[in-house]
């Protein structure tokens, strides 16, 4: 038997969500509670896009020819 044999799969932790896993174990206030981890993981991303956006638009002001 290979050492990298990967047929066995490693199921996650009950109470951790992996996108596209199988959520039919979890309860229904595990998945409330990963919808509101999604949620706030969402809003620290859209800040991050916002952040980069923001500075993107300075660098390209400053090179900017005039």
């Amino acid at each position: 038997m290979p050492l990298d044999d990967d047929s066995d799969d490693k199921k996650p932790a009950r109470n951790q969500y992996i996108i596209g896993a199988d959520l039919e174990e979890h309860s229904v206030e595990a998945l409330n509670g990963f919808v509101e981890e999604l949620r706030r993981e969402i809003e620290r991303l859209e800040a991050a896009i916002g952040r980069k956006g923001s500075e993107r638009e300075k660098a390209e002001s400053f090179f900017k020819k005039k």
